[in-house]
């Protein structure tokens, strides 16, 4: 999806959409990861690695293959990957770049 490359569905992680309802309002959407391609509804597939997660935030492409017009929550999808992801945009640093998820998950040591 993010990479927009096909693969066989036991090489790509499927990512179903949770929606706590609430009366009266529109609730944000929690996407989660479904290793075992069992949980109900609508299914995104994508490659588990960081570079197709970044592709697909930042290409918007989680609503669109699951056809939701809602806020989508993805930290869930990021924690299974093993990533840091920020919901919201992240601030510029003084520097002016903002850092990727995958620099944001890298082990700095301390020294």
């Amino acid at each position: 999806m993010g990479c927009r490359g096909t693969d066989s569905w036991s090489a790509l992680l499927r990512v179903v959409a949770a929606t706590d309802e609430h009366p009266g309002s529109t609730p944000p959407a929690t996407l989660r990861p479904d290793p075992r391609h069992r949980m109900p509804g609508r299914g995104a597939w994508l490659h588990p690695t960081p570079e197709c997660f970044e592709l697909a935030v930042r290409r918007k492409a989680f609503g669109r293959a699951l056809r939701l017009q809602v806020a989508l929550d993805v930290s869930a999808v990021a924690r299974h990957l093993g990533l840091h992801h920020e919901q919201h945009a992240p601030a510029r640093p003084a520097n002016g770049r903002a850092g990727s998820v995958r620099d944001q998950s890298t082990n700095h040591e301390a020294g």
